[in-house]
């Protein structure tokens, strides 16, 4: 515990500047309110719990930085269609060094699977997603990123919760300043632990003594196994499964609702192969990210527990089917198709129409989650288009003009 004397010393330090920093940074108008920030996370850090010595050592010696905040701010212009960001991910570049990985720590992987019930090959697909295989883990000072956007009102609280356990994991694991390095968003080593994962669930897999998710690989893939199953993975369960859907499919039916897998049977979904997906009473929700002209998956359990991890479906499935390719599965069966691009502005002015129709699709934000795509299949059921919830051409042409 801090004496009153020690942390008015603290803080008196945070919020006046020396003369040189004055006469370095002249622009005083934007520098008071990052002061005045650091201020306040010294006090919260006091009341959470860090150590004395790390908050003198470190807060008064914050950096904002602008980038960040561009970062954190940045919309993209235009939509993300999943062919694009499939092709962009699942690569021969990542199948290859997956594939290499998983021969060279083969014996490593296998005691994973052991203990936390983990395949390799999901590992290292994590892995290659996250980093390119620890070929790069970001170039941002974790802590000034953290503070930057602790500082920032947007998502306040949680970064300022980050940046008070990467305080801690400091002291925890004798981490200095320089070696944090990472993300803009504060996500840190070969797999992109934020502090919280890290605390909860990094592990020392070398058996130095530490958790060390930059420099040790098998650290990284420990605690990402740890990670996964304290997520809830089902050891023995694959994550889904690409299918092919008949050619009547009435995708008016598609839901995020989970039907077992006899369900789907029923409905003449088979598998990639065309062999029946089987009479199974696994939960599973039927995904068609691209419309009815690409690929459609059944995603088990274990595809939720992936999004536990990032929750975006493209991501799920990038895992997925990244794991399949480097155990050696074949490629999508049904090609990726070309898909229009579309900008943030042209969903957003969809989503306006949809909702002045009486179809609640909620904001107008441009992003298209469940509820947009709920509203698109409604609008293409009651004008006799093909209900994928896709936005094609055809279908958004007929939204405007309506």
């Amino acid at each position: 515990m801090l004496s009153s004397l020690s942390a008015f010393s603290i803080l008196l330090s945070i919020a006046a500047p020396s003369h040189a920093q004055t006469m370095v940074e002249p622009a005083a108008e934007k520098q008071p309110s990052f002061a005045e920030c650091k201020v306040n996370l010294a006090e919260i850090a006091l009341q959470q719990g860090v150590s004395e010595a790390r908050i003198a050592a470190e807060i008064p010696n914050l950096t904002q930085i602008p980038k960040v905040l561009e970062y954190d701010r940045n919309q993209p212009e235009f939509v993300q269609t999943f062919p694009s960001y499939y092709s962009a991910r699942v690569n021969q570049w990542r199948i290859e060094k997956g594939r290499e990985a998983l021969s060279e720590k083969k014996e490593f992987l296998a005691e994973l699977t052991r203990k936390y019930g983990i395949p390799g090959h999901y590992l290292l697909a994590f892995w290659g997603l996250e980093t390119n295989f620890g070929n790069y883990k970001g170039k941002m000072s974790t802590l000034d990123s953290l503070a930057t956007l602790a500082c920032d009102p947007r998502r306040s609280g949680y970064f300022t919760g980050e940046l008070m356990l990467a305080l801690k994991l400091m002291d925890r694991e004798s981490l200095n300043k320089e070696q944090m390095i990472g993300s803009w968003a504060g996500a840190m080593g070969h797999t992109q632990f934020m502090p919280t994962a890290y605390m909860k669930y990094a592990l020392d897999g070398d058996g130095d003594g530490k958790a060390d998710l930059w420099n040790s690989e098998k650290d990284a893939l420990e605690s990402a196994a740890n990670f996964l199953n304290k997520l809830g993975w089902k050891p023995g369960l694959r994550w889904g499964r690409e299918v092919v859907l008949p050619s009547d499919f009435d995708y008016a039916g598609v839901s995020n609702e989970k039907k077992p897998i006899s369900h789907w049977a029923k409905l003449n979904i088979t598998k990639a192969n065309g062999s029946s997906v089987g009479e199974s009473d696994i939960p599973s929700t039927l995904i068609v990210p691209a419309g009815h002209e690409g690929p459609a998956f059944l995603a088990y359990h274990n595809f939720n527990v992936i999004l536990r991890w990032n929750n975006s479906e493209f991501y799920g499935i990038a895992v997925g089917q990244l794991a399949n390719r480097i155990l050696g599965n074949d490629e999508l069966s049904k090609p990726l198709p070309e898909l229009p691009k579309y900008s943030i502005s042209q969903m957003a002015q969809m989503q306006r129409k949809l909702n002045s129709m009486g179809i609640d699709v909620g904001g107008a934000d441009g992003i298209i989650g469940p509820a947009t795509r709920a509203g698109i299949r409604e609008f293409q059921s009651r004008n006799q288009l093909i209900a994928d919830g896709f936005p094609s051409t055809t279908t958004f042409n007929a939204i405007l003009e309506f």
